[in-house]
């Protein structure tokens, strides 16, 4: 067995029939599926049992421990040479893993991270909101286009690492708070490459709602001051802006309250910013409705993001 597809799962019982709908279509075939169920009280084993025939499959339930650590338990539970992590509301397009076999082959890797992107068939909405998760106009751009693949910081949603890499690092060591980002950190001080594999992509059909999203956005900004407990360098400049574009908003509204007449500068600079949202979105997903979607989406992940770095910050600063 070369491939090891770890996925757990909480609660999604429909995302993961269609994850395993897609690996059914892998033109690369030798690789197992392992589910593990993080105590979920909708379970999922039915709709695994579905697929006994098509795939190579296991099923665990495990007690909720966090994401980190169900995946912790699928990679000790794996035959496979190397070890495949994917979120349960993904979409594997079908040369996903013909594609990183080759990558890891040529390029002599021992990890990887890959983007993720939105299929034609989603909604409105999912195209906003992976536009403004993926967009070099948000924070987004970090996410899976990179000048140096070497300098990517892979996500649970799409990542893997080998047997080896597994065994050495112990894998993640928090549940559920950036934990992917860590592991990448640690697994390149352990002397381990892992690169960006730009065209080992996924389609990832987020459920969210307008208070979810931008709730994960805030999660998102405190995960990454907290990763800085483990490796004080996860924190840079570019890290920051959002907390800088959330304070720049709230200068804004606070010199109009004022009478102070330079805030019409600051708006005019934002309104550029959102024009160009709209004009981006809308062209890349060929769609006006999601390209005023855009705006919002963008707008409110920024400040959501920068409001979860303050606050996690405040908290680290009192903390000592």
């Amino acid at each position: 067995m070369y491939f090891s597809v770890i996925v757990p799962v909480y609660n999604r019982r429909q995302e993961i029939k269609d994850l395993l709908s897609s690996l059914e279509g892998q033109e690369f075939r030798d690789f197992e599926v392992i589910v593990v169920e993080d105590g979920s009280k909708i379970s999922s084993e039915e709709i695994v049992k579905e697929f006994t025939s098509s795939l190579a499959i296991s099923y665990y339930f495990i007690e909720n421990i966090g994401q980190g650590f169900a995946r912790n338990y699928g990679m000790e539970k794996a035959k496979g040479q190397y070890f495949v992590l994917f979120d349960s509301d993904c979409i594997i397009p079908s040369q996903y893993l013909k594609t990183l076999h080759a990558a890891i082959a040529d390029r002599n890797l021992d990890a990887h991270g890959g983007p993720d992107g939105a299929d034609v068939d989603f909604s409105p909405f999912q195209k906003a909101i992976n536009y403004s998760m993926t967009s070099l106009l948000t924070t987004g751009g970090i996410r899976g286009k990179l000048k140096n693949p070497g300098s990517y910081q892979a996500r649970g949603y799409n990542m893997g690492l080998s047997r080896k890499a597994f065994e050495v690092s112990k894998g993640f060591i928090d549940p559920n708070k950036a934990e992917d980002i860590e592991l990448s950190l640690r697994l390149k001080k352990l002397g381990f490459k892992l690169e960006l594999v730009e065209a080992a992509f996924v389609y990832h059909k987020r459920k969210n709602n307008w208070r979810s999203f931008f709730a994960q956005s805030f999660s998102f900004g405190r995960n990454r001051i907290n990763v800085s407990r483990y490796h004080p360098e996860a924190v840079k400049f570019i890290h920051l802006l959002p907390a800088f574009f959330l304070l720049f908003c709230l200068g804004i509204l606070l010199a109009a309250v004022l009478g102070i007449q330079q805030y019409k500068l600051g708006l005019g600079l934002l309104g550029l910013w959102l024009a160009a949202i709209l004009v981006h979105a809308s062209v890349l997903n060929k769609s006006l409705i999601v390209g005023g979607l855009s705006i919002f989406t963008s707008f409110g992940q920024l400040c959501s993001y920068g409001a979860g770095l303050l606050f996690e910050y405040a908290i680290k600063s009192v903390k000592g």
